[in-house]
């Protein structure tokens, strides 16, 4: 009979996960459309392809314009198709996260909601790009937005992702958040730099050198903080194997980061590949530092939990005892 029952509450469990399992798995997927809608994002502007399709939502108002198609039509077109699809994907997460809400994480269906609302706002946005002509405000907010929504994806599926903590973070969750914090903010202002040409004006008439030196000295905070991270993660006894290789992706990441935009910028933007790799690496070196922090965030939360539970124990046994 016991057996019986142990094998009912199996089957339950594993009908409970599978909900849980098909949203972490469809989550990932959208993470790296996402990172690589970015990249063609950035290809898009570096080719002065940002208009190459004239209209919006359509393109020279067809689905697929193929007697225009060329090289700048092509990414313009599939910038959209991939924004397209990941939209598609988030009205899907959406809907699965309330339709099984009853098996999954209460904040779930409203995290879930949120990034509806970022991939709606996105699509706007992009809308807006092409029928203000590429204003610069716009276009960066476009990609701080496309950066909150991947973001918000990485949350969700780490969060989802099973994992036990060591309980020996420290302070780590919380110079994971400054750092990714302040990579958000150097990445706003590399767009900015981007969206404005300022490194083409600066070196042709030297305007705009403000904006650009703003990036350059912009910097120094978060490379600090991202070292932070790896330094404080190599002297952390017993931390998690996997908080280990995000801190030390993370630091991988900024060492080739630094590198990619020095040589971009004695190169005077001319490669088109070596700007579109720095835009990427920087979203990927914020990816890994979300999901450090996340991680980490966990381990902290769960060793609070184990730390606290003990002493309520001991205070309700006491309680017992003087009744």
């Amino acid at each position: 009979m016991s057996e019986f029952v142990l094998e009912q509450q199996n089957e339950t469990v594993a009908e409970q996960r599978k909900p849980k399992d098909m949203i972490r798995g469809l989550v990932w997927k959208m993470a790296i459309a996402t990172l690589i809608l970015m990249a063609i994002g950035s290809a898009t502007r570096v080719m002065n392809a940002g208009l190459a399709c004239p209209d919006w939502p359509l393109c020279y108002g067809e689905l697929v314009p193929a007697k225009q198609m060329n090289l700048q039509v092509f990414l313009e077109w599939f910038h959209r198709l991939d924004a397209a699809l990941i939209g598609i994907s988030a009205i899907a997460l959406f809907g699965l996260s309330w339709w099984h809400r009853r098996n999954l994480p209460s904040w779930l269906p409203w995290a879930s909601t949120f990034a509806l609302f970022l991939i709606v706002f996105q699509g706007i946005l992009g809308g807006l790009t092409v029928t203000q002509l590429l204003r610069f405000d716009i276009v960066t907010a476009h990609l701080g937005t496309a950066l909150l929504f991947f973001t918000t994806l990485l949350i969700i599926g780490i969060a989802l992702t099973p994992y036990q903590g060591t309980g020996n973070v420290g302070k780590l969750p919380w110079v994971g958040l400054v750092a990714a914090i302040l990579v958000y903010v150097q990445s706003l202002l590399g767009a900015l730099v981007g969206s404005r040409w300022a490194l083409h004006q600066c070196f042709a008439g030297s305007q705009l050198c403000g904006v650009m030196y703003t990036h350059i000295f912009g910097l120094v905070p978060p490379t600090v903080a991202t070292l932070a991270v790896v330094l404080i993660s190599w002297r952390t006894p017993a931390l998690h194997p996997a908080l280990r290789r995000l801190a030390n992706m993370a630091g991988g990441l900024l060492i080739l980061q630094i590198l990619v935009g020095f040589a971009t910028f004695r190169l005077h933007l001319q490669v088109e590949p070596l700007t579109v790799s720095h835009q990427a690496i920087g979203a990927t070196l914020l990816g890994t530092l979300v999901a450090f922090t996340v991680f980490a965030l966990r381990d902290w939360t769960a060793s609070r939990e184990i730390n606290t539970y003990p002493v309520g124990l001991a205070a309700t046994a006491t309680n017992t005892q003087t009744q």
